[in-house]
């Protein structure tokens, strides 16, 4: 009796199918992982925006923010005290975290009931590694998704790259 050989396909055959769709699967995986950073990053420049939109509005009606260079203010604010300046009267709610579920830093160059009128505001988020990076920024885009993202006095300082 004789084997019939033609039929099935062999090992070899086999195993390279099984790599072209692992490489295929990996770069997919990787696309998707960069996708889900960039959805993060846009939506974190749009809740600052909203925030200092509604900043911006009461800064107009008290002449004052109690808008940032390079330098982070050092004056920090809450979340519960720009709450309670802001809502309802310049926005209906807050965005109270970013992209990566971590809360906003946010710091005026006087503080809260001080006496002075605050010139300046800031609002940053921590980006994907989870920390600070320091109160000077360098202006610019960047592609890195571990930057902090900055909004000063009515502008992005420091954002990632489109």
């Amino acid at each position: 009796m004789r084997r019939d050989r033609s039929r099935g396909f062999t090992l070899i055959e086999l195993l390279v199918v099984v790599a072209v769709i692992g490489v295929l699967a990996g770069i997919a995986i990787y696309n998707y992982l960069l996708a889900l950073q960039r959805a993060k990053q846009k939506r974190t420049m749009e809740d600052m925006r909203t925030i200092a939109q509604a900043w911006e509005a009461r800064g107009s009606e008290t002449h004052g923010y109690n808008a940032a260079g390079f330098n982070f203010p050092t004056a920090p604010v809450t979340a519960d005290e720009l709450d309670q300046l802001l809502v309802p009267t310049f926005a209906r709610s807050l965005p109270k975290f970013d992209g990566w579920n971590r809360p906003y830093g946010y710091a005026m160059d006087q503080p809260i009931g001080g006496g002075l009128s605050a010139s300046s505001y800031s609002i940053r988020s921590m980006g994907a590694d989870a920390k600070f990076d320091g109160a000077t920024y360098t202006q610019g885009a960047t592609a890195s998704f571990d930057c902090d993202i900055v909004y000063a006095n009515g502008a992005f300082v420091t954002y990632p790259e489109r």
